[in-house]
């Protein structure tokens, strides 16, 4: 089941247990994840969001049987993730990556990252939040009013939809902005090199060496 939703400028598709078989998403697609809470092996996956950067956001609610859904039976939203001729955008790939793998047994790659691009690049500040970035770069302010809010309820609120969606509506545009400046600083092969590596570091987060980081002293 399906439903679309308006927001200016965009339109916003919210689609329960998987994605449409028709929908595509072309080159690269934006991603974003919504969970119960921060750690994967406790807190449940609700809803992924995506985007072709066309204005557009299709999301997805993902329910267990017990609240009426299919639990994480979605082969469509699965082949997209897994497809090696899409790339995936992200901000923090690193946590979004491990909650695909661990609830859907994809791999997702390959990835980029606009926090870690912002890393590499907007080296005079210590601010890569995505609401950060948007300000600075598309002068962009997005709303973080729904960030904590209860993303397992069985109904989300149009303020919820709208939050979920601007998480990706926004990153084609940051990425485009992001990989000039990564070219222009001589860091985009380095950025490549740790976007390749977000998978591997997803299976170590959950294998539990996020703490102590096994790359630390």
């Amino acid at each position: 089941m399906s439903t679309t939703q308006f927001m200016p400028g965009a339109t916003l598709h919210l689609h329960r247990d998987d994605l449409p078989e028709t929908v595509g998403f072309g080159a690269m697609v934006a991603i974003d994840t919504e969970t119960m809470g921060l750690d994967p092996h406790r807190d449940r996956l609700c809803l992924v969001q995506l985007s072709a950067g066309d204005r557009t956001a299709h999301l997805v609610q993902l329910a267990p049987p017990s609240l009426g859904g299919r639990g994480y039976d979605c082969p469509n939203l699965k082949r997209v993730l897994a497809d090696p001729e899409i790339i995936k955008l992200f901000h923090f790939a690193r946590f979004d990556v491990a909650v695909l793998q661990h609830n859907l047994g994809v791999t997702v790659a390959p990835v980029r990252c606009t926090k870690i691009a912002s890393k590499l690049v907007r080296t005079y500040t210590d601010r890569h939040g995505l609401k950060d970035l948007c300000r600075e770069l598309l002068g962009v302010e997005l709303s973080k009013q729904q960030q904590s809010s209860d993303w397992g309820a069985p109904v989300l609120q149009a303020e919820q939809i709208a939050y979920a969606a601007s998480d990706v509506l926004y990153l084609h545009e940051l990425w485009a902005k992001l990989e000039s400046l990564l070219a222009r600083e001589r860091r985009r092969e380095l950025a490549e090199r740790c976007f390749a590596f977000l998978p591997t570091r997803g299976a170590l987060d959950l294998l539990g060496y996020d703490e102590p980081d096994i790359f630390s002293h």
